[in-house]
């Protein structure tokens, strides 16, 4: 068989933390800024997990064993 290949979109948008976690990024901060708070745009910025229910579809595509 040959080897897999890694989706390159989730290896732009994903990352694999220490634990084994999978991170991102949030959505919502990229254009249109203006109407939305500091406070809104500030909490945005912070990383955050991909959900448990989309975390063996996100290793599939970076082929990441389960």
């Amino acid at each position: 068989m040959p080897k897999m290949k890694t989706n390159s979109s989730a290896k732009k948008r994903f990352k694999l933390t220490g634990t084994g976690k999978i991170a991102r990024k949030n959505a919502f901060k990229s254009h249109i800024l203006t109407k939305k708070s500091t406070k809104r745009k500030r909490n945005l910025t912070h990383v955050s997990l991909v959900s448990d229910a989309d975390t063996g579809n996100v290793k599939r595509m970076l082929c990441i064993g389960k």
